[in-house]
């Protein structure tokens, strides 16, 4: 598997566990989801904010890429967070909808991505300002890797409150293959 066919997988594994997250935590009573529970973020919410926040500081550093990714200009319109703790909404559902929005957008794009893309070198300013060049390929790499990390916090966080996220693998979105797959 190459690169390309990797971001587009993650894409949709990035979308699928969000929905089971998000759903799992509206099952819980909003005082639930608010509470401190120890965690870096605080809060499931606190943890589902800052992944929100990180995705779209992220996209917004994506958007500068010379390819203009057309799935990305709702976000150009947006604008770009500064800090990675800034509260984005007020409510589980407000979250929900914009989660299940920014995962449209985060796949549709993957999805216009081409190899050539990956080879960019991508100029970009974190929320201190320190500048960084990084091949744009490897970047994918660190924004879906950096979203399984804070979901796995959170379905850590779900299960203490009393709530099973279910499966989480990756391994449930890969096909299954024939047993004479190797011969293919």
């Amino acid at each position: 598997m190459n690169l390309l066919a990797h971001t587009r997988l993650m894409a949709d594994y990035n979308r699928w566990m969000n929905q089971r997250i998000y759903a799992a935590a509206a099952r819980l009573p909003a005082a639930a989801v608010a509470q401190d529970r120890g965690a870096f973020f605080g809060s499931i919410l606190g943890t589902l904010n800052h992944l929100m926040v990180a995705d779209k500081i992220w996209l917004h550093r994506f958007a500068t890429h010379p390819s203009r990714f057309a799935a990305l200009d709702p976000l150009r319109t947006q604008p770009r967070p500064t800090d990675l703790r800034a509260v984005e909404f007020d409510t589980l559902p407000q979250w929900r909808v914009a989660r299940e929005q920014l995962d449209a957008a985060i796949v549709d794009w993957a999805g216009e991505l081409s190899e050539a893309d990956l080879d960019h070198v991508l100029a970009y300013a974190n929320t201190k300002g320190v500048v960084s060049q990084r091949r744009f390929g490897l970047l994918l790499l660190h924004f879906f890797n950096h979203q399984t990390h804070h979901r796995g916090q959170i379905t850590t966080l779900l299960t203490q409150a009393g709530e099973d996220v279910g499966g989480t693998d990756l391994l449930e979105l890969i096909p299954a293959l024939p047993a004479d797959a190797s011969a293919l």
